[in-house]
């Protein structure tokens, strides 16, 4: 106890360290009570870091000032935007409701399957079993039809938050990255001057996102455009609706994947059964998975986030249950910062080594935790 009393005053008695504390109080506070009315701005901030890259590349080539190359990139951002969501939403939408229409015969399917199941395999199966099954099945697809009724009212609420994203986001994304400067000085003008640490945890955290945004862009972009390739040339139904699932689920790591396997095994299995071309499907979505973790990411993520595939899972896990979609959505960088707040703090507490207690000789006051 007397140990961790002298590590407690150490770290109090540093202004760095209830600087750092106290920012990070003020994150969590926001995310955890704000983050549904936030959700805009959030949205907005990871895009601006997307963004961030070509403009700073923009300027450098053509030696342009920050506002043009800003505006150039935003524009075209914005245009491209509206062109893939003016060609993808009508064949996504039409093919959400063919899927959604055959979920009945996919449930039929599945139920006449495994009616053949005792007779397969008797000593493991029992027609009870199967009866059993079977019925709870249909009272869990009876609740989802009536919590998708009851939720039907929102529909128009829904598209109205659509709009107000497609208005809100690309001015909140043009005004992050044209005063990126002027906000950051806004910032640190709430801040005491003595930052050292906050200052060497915020550049890493600033780096390591930054890549992190625009790898994960290309990630989605590469694995969906992959997946719709594979899954055309399979001639698999829903190809459209399934590969954009596929290049979503990479904003999960490792159970986003797991997650579609589910959908994209019953639409194979509802076209062909357990003819060859179902397997075909299974192998080369595994292969697609295996690419994406083996290869791909770490081309695009090896400088972006050092962080073992565990403290991933965990972080997805432990974020995710306590701040919902968004916890997930940013678990991997939320880990990065407290990566590198352990990188960090080590390190600026040797710089400016505090004595244990005021009796101790100065020799001894080289005594770091």
């Amino acid at each position: 106890m007397h140990a961790l009393k002298d590590w407690l005053k150490r770290q109090i008695s540093n202004p760095q360290v209830v600087s750092l504390a106290l920012v990070l109080l003020a994150v969590w506070i926001i995310i955890t009570f704000f983050a549904g009315t936030l959700a805009p701005v959030l949205v907005a901030v990871v895009l601006a870091y997307l963004l961030e890259g070509p403009v700073a590349l923009l300027q450098n080539r053509t030696r342009l000032p920050r506002i043009f190359a800003v505006t150039i990139t935003w524009a075209v951002f914005c245009v491209g935007s509206l062109a893939a969501l003016i060609l993808l939403l009508p064949l996504l939408s039409r093919q959400t409701t063919q899927i959604v229409q055959e979920v009945p015969v996919i449930i039929g399917n599945i139920q006449a399957y495994l009616m053949t199941l005792p007779e397969k395999y008797p000593s493991m199966v029992s027609p009870k079993q199967v009866e059993e099954i079977m019925l709870s099945a249909g009272d869990y697809v009876t609740q989802l039809r009536q919590f998708v009724l009851s939720n039907s009212v929102v529909v128009g609420v829904g598209l109205l938050y659509i709009a107000v994203y497609l208005v809100l986001v690309p001015l909140l994304m043009f005004f992050l990255l044209k005063d990126k400067d002027r906000i950051q000085g806004w910032f640190r003008g709430f801040l005491p001057t003595d930052i050292g640490l906050l200052r060497t945890v915020w550049g890493d955290v600033d780096r390591q996102l930054a890549n992190y945004v625009r790898g994960k862009f290309v990630e989605i972009v590469i694995v969906w455009a992959a997946a719709f390739l594979t899954f055309t040339a399979l001639s698999l139904n829903y190809a459209v609706l399934l590969s954009a699932l596929v290049g979503l689920s990479v904003l999960v790591p490792y159970l986003g994947a797991l997650v579609v396997t589910a959908p994209i095994a019953a639409v194979a299995w509802a076209q062909w059964g357990t003819e060859p071309e179902f397997y075909y499907v299974l192998i080369a979505y595994g292969i697609l998975q295996a690419l994406d973790g083996n290869i791909l990411v770490p081309l695009l993520f090896s400088e972006a986030v050092d962080l073992h595939p565990v403290a991933i899972i965990f972080a997805v896990l432990f974020f995710g249950g306590i701040w919902g979609f968004w916890g997930v959505f940013f678990a991997i960088p939320l880990a990065t910062v407290v990566n590198a707040i352990i990188n960090a703090w080590p390190e600026r507490l040797r710089e400016q080594p505090v004595p244990l207690t005021t009796d101790e000789p100065a020799d001894d006051a080289s005594v770091t935790t």
